[in-house]
């Protein structure tokens, strides 16, 4: 049985760049260029700003003056008790439940620093179509993800390709800070994605999830 959002992932929305293999196999030539050396040794974090918060079904506004707009399909991971410095053995315990997010943006360069311009735009963050409780999904590292855009299949992943999986990601990130109730970790965008324009219908389904369904629209 699913749960109401409303309720449940309240808190702050954090992104997660570069956490599929493929997304990051494709960038390792450029990190080995100053000033980096070499790839992100700890998540690079982002945060999704209360403005982004979208659901399925509502409008995702195409803003003037872009160029292009790209979604991102991607595992949003509800926390559903507070995280502060917990072991990967022990994380999956501080889960709520799984849910589809669209994490649109404008394209950018730098992966390293993610721009609050480029990803924070008003209604940027698809969140929906509902919580499926952890103890529903067998394995949140087996999921499929398929974006489509007008029905048509222009993406396809599986979560079983992340770098850094959910335990992982919730003892490097409560390490340093506490991740509280109704938290989001957003946990990575695949690569190859796809331009948007006006008008486009646009959905993400992860399997055992549902649909989450977009219409874009222009400003």
């Amino acid at each position: 049985m699913s749960c109401a959002l409303d309720t449940v992932a309240t808190g702050t929305l954090f992104g997660i760049a570069l956490n599929y293999q493929g997304l990051l196999d494709s960038r390792l030539a450029e990190f080995q260029q100053p000033p980096y050396q070499k790839p992100p040794v700890k998540p690079v974090l982002f945060i999704k700003t209360p403005n982004t918060r979208n659901g399925h079904g509502q409008p995702v506004v195409y803003p003037q003056g872009v160029e292009r707009l790209q979604p991102g399909p991607a595992l949003g991971v509800v926390i559903g008790q507070s995280a502060s410095r917990v072991r990967a053995a022990d994380a999956l315990a501080h889960v709520a439940g799984y849910v589809i997010v669209n994490e649109f943006s404008l394209p950018e360069e730098s992966y390293y620093r993610p721009a609050v311009k480029a990803k924070c735009r008003d209604g940027f963050c698809p969140i929906g179509p509902a919580l499926v409780p952890a103890d529903q999904v067998q394995n949140p590292h087996a999921l499929t993800l398929k974006l489509f855009v007008n029905g048509e299949l222009r993406q396809e992943n599986s979560t079983a390709n992340l770098v850094r999986g959910i335990p992982q990601l919730i003892e490097e990130i409560s390490e340093f800070m506490t991740l509280h109730a109704g938290d989001v970790l957003i946990t990575g965008t695949p690569e190859g994605r796809v331009d948007v324009q006006p008008g486009d219908l646009v959905e993400v389904e992860i399997s055992g999830l549902g649909r989450l369904a977009n219409t874009v629209v222009a400003e």
